[in-house]
């Protein structure tokens, strides 16, 4: 038998979690004491483990239910239930990888383009593509110059972009340089 703090402590998590997971009606102690503890025994810590588990690949509360549902009542579902849910999960997670390889490409794309020198934005082209309706990138070709004080003399310093290739190609899209190559 283990009081909340203690399950708490041998699974690792805080009391908070478990009464949130009961709140949400996944997890329930098996009884109170007379001052009204609440006290969970074995087979609620291996129902609290399943959770943790179910929720560190990925689960939602509400797919961890069902999985709980059918965990129940296994003898009268079928691996096809749960192979199910672990595939449309698995999609949804593919999905997302796509969406997020997406954003590193285009992010990518948006910091070449920049020189990121020390001058004005007014002509960034990172800020000229997001304002921009077409989908074209300009990549920035421009030196700046800054100048450094050191000992009263007066240095310039040259920054030079990273010259691109002339096109450069992300999901689909060719980014084209100031040349209009």
């Amino acid at each position: 038998m283990y009081r909340i703090g203690e399950l708490a402590d041998v699974c690792e998590v805080k009391a908070d979690t478990l009464r949130f997971y009961e709140k949400h009606g996944l997890l329930a102690p098996s009884s109170r004491t007379e001052s009204g503890y609440r006290v969970y025994t074995e087979a609620d810590a291996a129902r609290l483990r399943f959770i943790l588990r179910a929720k560190a690949v990925g689960f939602t509360l509400n797919e961890i239910r069902e999985l709980l549902s059918i965990e129940l009542d296994k003898s009268n579902r079928v691996c096809a239930d749960v192979k199910g849910m672990v595939d449309i999960k698995l999609a949804q997670v593919q999905a997302k990888i796509v969406e997020l390889l997406h954003f590193q490409n285009s992010l990518q794309s948006l910091s070449d383009a920049c020189c990121g020198g020390p001058r004005s934005a007014e002509h960034c082209s990172i800020l000229e593509a997001l304002e921009s309706s077409t989908e074209g990138v300009r990549v920035e070709h421009h030196s700046h110059e800054a100048f450094k004080h050191d000992d009263n003399q007066q240095q310039v310093h040259r920054h030079q972009a990273p010259q691109n290739e002339a096109h450069q190609h992300t999901h689909g899209k060719t980014i084209h340089d100031e040349s209009g190559n």
